[in-house]
């Protein structure tokens, strides 16, 4: 069968799994992943994932850069993003926490000063731990594990939003120490790069003009590329062409389209611009690109 879009993982690809703690198909929690089908291919996963390392390694493709998970990090995967599994090692053992996207809802909106965390763990999704920060976060996974299992509990669903919101906070302290994340209230600029950043997740494959989401946030193109560039340190523009690039590559890895059916569903006008666009921002063909 051909594959025509990038695949998407969700929650269900843990229920393999022989010990698992679950709540639907909002949350998974266990500690062995030789049951689950691990992808080489570039796959897009709809959930977010908090793993530790306790031993050996693991080779991560994450957008399409190469990370590896080893003994005492913790690696986080954010929705959306483009995932592949390239290597494991035999001694490889972890923890793992599987959180689906509306349920994530339910504790991110209590949470402050998401934007620069979000910002920092699309760049750097391993994060060393201490051995401190590693006992705490084993005492986090552990207690959770528990409670997620006590199923006569009315309010389970509720008790593991709130460990992990405890979860979350702890690892905002992690990164406190590399980026400004302690008790500087959420700026303006904060808030029209998230909403400018939203409606490229929506819009990208139809419009890439910077004009098309200024007037739809009744802003002036000038004034957005400004105000994303203080929030993020990248333009709009180039935010909206990384949008695209990533799903360009994606496709070329992972779906059987020819380049013609790329361009077309990225809705360029024809394969030629779409060329002249992708190789005006990886140095390379899509053809070329492709093969390698």
């Amino acid at each position: 069968m051909d594959i025509t879009t990038i695949p998407t993982i969700d929650i269900s690809a843990t229920h393999a799994c022989r010990n698992i703690g679950s709540i639907d198909n909002d949350f998974a929690i266990f500690n062995d992943i030789t049951d689950i089908p691990l992808v080489d291919y570039p796959t897009r996963v709809d959930v977010v994932v908090l793993a530790v390392c306790l031993s050996g390694n693991c080779r991560v493709g994450i957008n399409l850069e190469d990370y590896t998970l080893s003994m005492r990090q913790m690696l986080i995967i954010l929705p959306d993003q483009i995932v592949q599994c390239l290597s494991i090692s035999s001694d490889f053992s972890g923890v793992f926490i599987v959180v689906s996207q509306p349920f994530l809802d339910g504790i991110l909106p209590r949470l402050k000063a998401i934007l620069p965390l979000f910002l920092y763990l699309k760049e750097h999704p391993c994060i060393d731990l201490t051995k401190e920060e590693l006992d705490n976060m084993l005492e986090c996974h552990a207690f959770l594990w528990k409670k997620v299992k006590m199923t006569d509990n009315i309010f389970r669903k509720e008790v593991a939003q709130g460990l992990l919101m405890s979860l979350f906070y702890d690892l905002y302290n992690i990164c406190a120490t590399n980026i400004d994340l302690a008790g500087n209230p959420r700026t303006r600029q904060q808030e029209i790069f998230e909403q400018f950043f939203n409606e490229v997740a929506l819009s990208y494959k139809i419009e890439r003009s910077v004009t098309y989401y200024a007037k739809k946030m009744f802003l002036t193109p000038k004034h957005l590329s400004w105000v994303v560039k203080e929030a993020s340190g990248k333009t709009a523009g180039e935010w909206i062409d990384d949008f695209v690039i990533l799903e360009a590559k994606a496709l070329l890895k992972s779906s059987d389209m020819n380049i013609q059916q790329i361009a077309e569903d990225l809705h360029f006008s024809n394969q030629s611009f779409f060329g002249k666009y992708f190789k005006h921002y990886t140095g390379m063909s899509p053809k070329e690109y492709r093969r390698k």
